[in-house]
C-alpha cells in the first residue's frame, strides 16, 4: 500500500444547475462544466450522489446534476466505483493496450463526502493498463487495456484491502481496447467497450460470458436503484463534458435507454 496526502479540491458555489428530475432518473442528467478529459467511468452513492471521472478531474454532483466538489487528479484516471463511503478509480499513470512492461497500474481510493485521496495501492497485475473497476460480494475487481491480437479479456480480482487474488478470463473475443467500464447488476456483471458499434458484454458471477451486444456503455455504467442502472455518455461538441442516462435490462438488447440523448459528444479516444 501506498498512501499520499490528498490533492487540494475545490468546492464551487455557483448556482445549482439543476434539471426537473425525480429520483431515482428517469431520462438524462448532465454533469455541468467541461473537463480537460472525457468521461470515464459513473458510480452512484447510497444517497444517490453521483461520480464522475473525467480523466483529470474527479466530480461529485447530487442526482439532479448539482455540482457539488470537483477536485484535479493525475492522469489517466479511469472508471470508478462506490463503497462503505469510498471512491474507488482505476488509474494508469502509463501505457494502456501494451504488452507487460508499459502499464503503471493503481486503484485510487478517494472519500466520498470530501473527495479527498485517502490511499493508491499498485495494481501490477493488470499488465496492459488498469481502466475499468467494480466492487462485488465484499472484493474488487479491475478490467483495462488490450493490445491487438487478444481473443479474450481479462478481470483482476483483489480482496477488500487491495490485495491480489487471481485473474479472470472473459471469452469475449478481442474488443477494442479491453474493457472500459464495469458494474455488476441485477445479478449479473455488465462491462462495456470500445468499438464501431460499441460494445456491451454480460457475464455471469465466474465471469462466463452470456451475451454481446452492440449497446454503448464504454464512458459509464452503474447500479442506480434496484431495478436501474445509469449509463454514462458524452455532451457537448468536444466530449469534454457528461451526462447519464436511465436503463434497464433487456432480453434481447442487453440493456436499453429509458429516455432521450440530446448530444452523443465526440468519439472517445485514451
Amino acid at each position: 500500500m501506498h498512501q499520499s496526502k490528498s490533492f487540494g479540491r475545490i468546492v464551487f458555489t455557483l448556482p445549482a444547475f439543476v434539471l426537473s428530475l425525480a429520483i431515482p432518473c428517469i431520462g438524462q442528467i448532465v454533469c455541468p462544466g467541461s473537463y480537460g478529459g472525457h468521461l470515464q467511468g459513473i458510480t452512484a452513492d447510497n444517497a444517490k450522489a453521483i461520480y464522475w471521472s473525467f480523466t483529470t478531474d474527479l466530480v461529485k454532483t447530487d442526482a439532479n446534476g448539482k455540482l457539488l466538489v470537483k477536485i484535479a487528479v493525475p492522469s489517466h484516471h479511469g472508471d470508478l466505483t462506490y463503497h462503505d463511503g469510498n471512491v474507488y478509480v482505476a488509474v494508469n499513470l502509463g501505457e494502456f493496450n501494451k504488452e507487460q512492461g508499459h502499464a503503471d497500474s493503481w486503484i485510487y481510493v478517494y472519500d466520498a463526502e470530501t473527495l479527498n485521496l485517502v490511499s493508491k495501492h499498485s495494481t501490477p497485475e493488470a499488465v496492459h493498463g488498469a481502466g475499468g473497476i467494480g466492487w462485488h460480494d465484499h472484493k474488487i475487481y479491475v478490467v483495462g487495456g488490450l493490445p491487438e491480437g487478444y481473443n479474450e479479456n481479462y478481470v483482476y480480482e483483489y480482496d477488500k484491502d487491495i490485495r491480489f487474488l487471481k485473474r479472470h478470463t472473459i471469452e469475449s473475443g478481442y474488443t477494442l481496447m479491453g474493457i472500459q467500464t464495469a458494474c455488476y447488476a441485477q445479478g449479473y456483471w455488465w462491462f462495456g467497450c470500445y468499438g464501431k458499434p460499441q460494445q456491451l458484454l454480460k457475464a455471469d458471477e465466474s465471469f462466463k460470458l452470456l451475451g454481446k451486444y452492440d449497446f454503448d456503455c464504454a464512458l459509464g455504467i452503474c447500479q442506480f436503484s434496484e431495478n436501474e442502472l445509469l449509463i454514462g455518455r458524452g455532451a457537448g461538441n468536444d466530449g469534454r463534458s457528461g451526462q447519464v442516462l436511465s436503463a434497464k435490462p433487456d432480453p434481447t438488447k442487453g440493456l436499453a435507454i429509458v429516455g432521450v440523448m440530446s448530444n452523443k459528444g465526440a468519439e472517445p479516444t485514451r
